[in-house]
C-alpha cells in the first residue's frame, strides 16, 4: 500500500460542473469566512504541520482532541461537510454494540434530530443561511449513528461539544498533504497509490512452482505451510470478503474462471459502493477494479487452481465477496470514506462472510470508518488490515488506520530468512499481531498473484499481500473448524504462529504457518 497527494479540482472546473447540473436543486456552496474571523482561520499548511507533529508524537491524530478552531479551519477550506457521531444522552458503551444498533428506533432518531436542530439554532443565532445537502437539512446514515451537514461557522462546533448527545465531529473531506511524511531531502511524491497489476513474464523459474492440474503457486506458500495445509483444507465453504478498489471486469480467473479447474461449487460476487463526484451530484463507480490493487489481492485470497498455468490462492476453494470501496488504497477522501464504510456494512450484514481482508488505510484515524468497523466486528467478523506500505523514507510510520484498531488485526510483511526483518516498505508496530513472509533474502522479490487480465502471474509486495495471505489462511482454518467462532479461529491461528505465547513488541506472534493452524502437525 503506497501513499500519494491527491490534487484538486481547479474552482473553475467545479463551477463549470456546479452550472452544468440540474438547477432544481441548486447547490450551495459553503460562504465565504467573514473579515473578522479571518485572523482565527489557521492554514492549511499549519494544519498539516499539526498532524504531522501529532502523527510523529503519538503514531495518530485524532480530531476531536483539536480545538474547534483547528476543526473549522479544515472543515472550511474543504467542503464544510461536518460528520457529526450522536446517540441517545447518557448512552453506554456504544462501540462494543455497533452492529446492534438500530438508528430508526425512537430514542435513537430523537438523538440525531436534536443534534441536527441544534445545529440550525446555532446558525440561525448567527444569521447564517441553512446549507443543505441534496436537499435537506442532513444526511442522516441509515445504519451507523453519525449524520452529515454543511457548516461554516465556528459557533456551531462550540455548541455541539457542550451535547450529550454528540460522540464526535469532523470534516469529511479534508485531506492531509501525505507527502510531507517524507523525508525532508526527498522531493519525490508517493509514487502510484498501488495502482499496478500488469502481467510479469520473465519471473524466475525459482520464485515458483507448478502443481497440479497446471497451476503455479508461489515461492512462500511452502514456507507459510500453506501448501502444506491444503491436503486437508482448501476453503471450501467459506466466505471470504474483501474491500479494495474492485475486480478487473477483464480478468476471468477472477470471472467466468473462478469456479474451475480443483476450485468448484464456489462463487464470486462483486459490488461497489464507491461514488464518484461531488456532494450535490455523485454517481456510483460500479465494481470494476480500475487500479489494479484489488485484484491482486482477490488474487492471493482466492485465484483459482485450474490448468491455465496461472497464480493459485491461498484459499483457492473460498468464496469470494469483492467490494470496490475506494478508488486507490489511500482512505483520504470524503468519497472514499463514505464508501470504505459503506463497504463495511454490506458485509457486515451478510450471513455467509466470516472474513473481511482490507488492504487498505491511512495514516491516521476517521471516527465514520472507525463506526464501521466496529459494525462488522460486533456482527462475528474476523478483519485483516494492512499495517501499513510505503516508502523506505516514510515507514517510520507506524501502524496505520483502520489497522491500528483494537477491532481489526493488523498485519505486516517480512523478509525471508532467519530472524524478523520487515520488509523495504513495510511498517511494523505494537499492534501488529501476525507476519507473513512476502519478500525473497538477497533479490527482494515479491509473491505471485494474479494480474489485471490474462493467465500469466503479476508479482506484489508489501504488508498488502501479507494481509490478503493472512486472510486465505483465516478461511483455510475456518473450514478445518466450521463451527468455531471468530475468537477461536484467531486464536488457532495464534497458536500456530512462530513467536507465541510471545509477542514481538513489532511483529506480534510472528510469521503464521497454515500447515499447523489446520491441525497437520
Amino acid at each position: 500500500m503506497k501513499f500519494l497527494s491527491k490534487k484538486s479540482l481547479s474552482l473553475f472546473l467545479i463551477l463549470a460542473i456546479v452550472f452544468a447540473c440540474n438547477q432544481e436543486e441548486e447547490p450551495q456552496l459553503a460562504p465565504s469566512v467573514p473579515d473578522s474571523a479571518q485572523s482565527s482561520l489557521i492554514p492549511q499548511s499549519e494544519l498539516d504541520q499539526l498532524i504531522l507533529k501529532s502523527i510523529q508524537e503519538t503514531g495518530d491524530f485524532v480530531w476531536m482532541d483539536q480545538t474547534d478552531e483547528v476543526i473549522w479551519s479544515a472543515l472550511v477550506q474543504s467542503d464544510s461537510i461536518l460528520t457529526i457521531g450522536y446517540q441517545p444522552a447518557s448512552t453506554e458503551n456504544i462501540n462494543a454494540r455497533m452492529g446492534e444498533i438500530s438508528v430508526g428506533d425512537p430514542q435513537w432518531s430523537a438523538a440525531a434530530q436534536k443534534v441536527i436542530f441544534q445545529v440550525n439554532e446555532s446558525r440561525s443565532a448567527q444569521g447564517r443561511p441553512q446549507l443543505r445537502i441534496n436537499n435537506q437539512d442532513a444526511d442522516i446514515h441509515e445504519d451507523l449513528p453519525f449524520l452529515e451537514m454543511k457548516v461554516a461557522d465556528i459557533q456551531v462546533l462550540r455548541d455541539l461539544r457542550l451535547m450529550e448527545e454528540v460522540r464526535y465531529y469532523e470534516p469529511l473531506s479534508y485531506e492531509f498533504d501525505i507527502s510531507l511524511l517524507q523525508a525532508a531531502e526527498e522531493a519525490r511524491i508517493f509514487s502510484d497509490s498501488g495502482c499496478s497489476n500488469d502481467p510479469n513474464a520473465n519471473i524466475p523459474g525459482s520464485d515458483f512452482s507448478v502443481i497440479a492440474p497446471n497451476a503455479v503457486q508461489s515461492w512462500n506458500y511452502p514456507q507459510m505451510g500453506i501448501s502444506q495445509a491444503w491436503s486437508t483444507s482448501t476453503g471450501a465453504g467459506v466466505t471470504v470478503g474483501i474491500i479494495d478498489t474492485g475486480v478487473s471486469s477483464s480478468q476471468s480467473l477472477l470471472g467466468s474462471a473462478f469456479s474451475s479447474g480443483a476450485s468448484t461449487n464456489r462463487q464470486i460476487s462483486k459490488f461497489g459502493t464507491y461514488q464518484t463526484g461531488f456532494w450535490w451530484w455523485k454517481r456510483p463507480d460500479g465494481p470494476n477494479d480500475r487500479c489494479g490493487h484489488g485484484t491482486a489481492m482477490s488474487g492471493v485470497i482466492a485465484s483459482p487452481r485450474n490448468n491455465l498455468g496461472a497464480a493459485v490462492g491461498v484459499a483457492y476453494n473460498s468464496n469470494l465477496v469483492s467490494v470496490r470501496g475506494t478508488s486507490d488504497v489511500i482512505v483520504n477522501s470524503g468519497n472514499e470514506k463514505d464508501g470504505v464504510a459503506d463497504a463495511l456494512v454490506l458485509l457486515g450484514k451478510r450471513s455467509d462472510v466470516k472474513i473481511i481482508s482490507m488492504s487498505i488505510g491511512d495514516v491516521f484515524s476517521n471516527s465514520k470508518v472507525a463506526d464501521a468497523v466496529r459494525y462488522a466486528h460486533s456482527r462475528g467478523k474476523l478483519i485483516f488490515a494492512a499495517a501499513g506500505t510505503s516508502t523506505s523514507f516514510t515507514n517510520w510510520v507506524g501502524v496505520i488506520f483502520p489497522a491500528s484498531m483494537p477491532e481489526t488485526v493488523a498485519v505486516t510483511g517480512v523478509k525471508e530468512g532467519s530472524g524478523y526483518q520487515r520488509c523495504d516498505t513495510c511498517h511494523s508496530g505494537s499492534q501488529v499481531e501476525f507476519t507473513v513472509v512476502m519478500e525473497r533474502a538477497g533479490s527482494e522479490n515479491k509473491p505471485l498473484t494474479t494480474a489485471q487480465s490474462g493467465n500469466t502471474p503479476s508479482t506484489v509486495g508489501g504488508s498488502s499481500v501479507a494481509t490478503a495471505t493472512a486472510a486465505g489462511i483465516a478461511a483455510l482454518v475456518w473450514e478445518r473448524y466450521p463451527n468455531f467462532n471468530r475468537d477461536q479461529i484467531l486464536q488457532k491461528m495464534r497458536e500456530s504462529s512462530d513467536l507465541y505465547p510471545n509477542k514481538s513488541s513489532q511483529y506480534g506472534y510472528g510469521n503464521l504457518n497454515a500447515a499447523q493452524a489446520v491441525g497437520i502437525f
